[in-house]
C-alpha cells in the first residue's frame, strides 16, 4: 500500500521551515556538500514535526525546475506517468499502475510557486492512504526551495510540514525519510548524467 502513494509522500513531506523550528545551515560551497541527500527531524515550539531533506545537484537550476514542473521531467526520476498543470490551483497527477485517471492516480495540487524558486504542494488524500494521514490531510503540505549555488550547482531543500509529535507518524516516517532519499538520488542521478529513470509497473 505504502509504494502505491510513494510520489505523493515525496513532495507532500518535503517543505519549507517555518518560524519557530530549529535553524539549517546552507551549503556554502558546493564542494563541501554531502555527495548524497541528508535527513533531519526537528520539533517547532507548537510542538510539531518538520521533516527537512536536502541535496546538492550538480545543475543549472533552470535544469532542477524543469524536472520538478514538467512532465518530461517528472517522469525521468519520479514516476513512470505524469501530467502537469503549472499554475496556483493546478494539479501534478502521476501513477505508477495503469494510467492516469485510473485508480492508482495520485494527485497533487499546487498551493502556489515562484518560478526557479519555491513550490508548494498538497496531496490529495485516497482511500490508499493511512487512516492518520487522512485525518492530518489539510494540516500537511510540502514547500521545496530551490537555490542557485552557482552556474552549474543547485540545492534542494525540502521541508515535510505538519507532522504531529505522535507513534502512528514515527513509523511512517521511517519510510517517508527512505523513500524521499531514494528518489532524490534518483533526480540527481537523472539531472548529472542524463539517466532515466527506469520504471516498472
Amino acid at each position: 500500500m505504502l509504494a502505491r502513494f510513494q510520489t505523493e509522500v515525496v513532495f507532500l513531506f518535503i517543505g519549507f521551515c517555518l518560524i519557530g523550528c530549529d535553524s539549517v545551515t546552507t551549503v556554502d560551497d558546493p564542494l563541501s556538500a554531502p555527495e548524497g541527500p541528508s535527513s533531519e527531524v526537528v520539533g517547532t515550539d507548537a510542538g510539531e514535526l518538520i521533516l527537512i531533506q536536502e541535496i546538492l545537484i550538480s545543475a543549472a537550476v533552470d535544469d532542477v525546475w524543469k524536472a520538478y514542473t514538467t512532465s518530461e521531467g517528472w517522469t525521468g526520476w519520479a514516476a513512470p506517468k505524469a501530467e502537469i498543470d503549472l499554475r496556483v490551483g493546478g494539479t501534478i497527477r502521476t501513477a505508477y499502475v495503469g494510467e492516469i485517471g485510473g485508480e492508482n492516480t495520485n494527485t497533487l495540487q499546487i498551493v502556489n510557486y515562484v518560478p526557479r524558486r519555491l513550490l508548494t504542494l498538497r496531496a490529495d488524500v485516497s482511500d490508499n492512504w493511512p487512516e492518520i494521514m487522512k485525518r492530518d490531510a489539510e494540516r500537511l503540505s510540502n514547500v521545496v526551495l530551490f537555490e542557485s549555488t552557482g552556474p552549474n550547482a543547485t540545492q534542494i531543500q525540502s521541508f515535510g510540514i505538519g507532522y504531529t509529535d505522535s507513534p502512528e507518524l514515527e513509523q511512517l516516517m521511517t519510510f517517508f525519510i527512505k523513500a524521499n532519499e531514494g528518489l532524490l538520488e534518483n533526480l540527481k542521478v537523472y539531472l548529472e548524467s542524463g539517466t532515466r529513470t527506469e520504471w516498472s509497473e
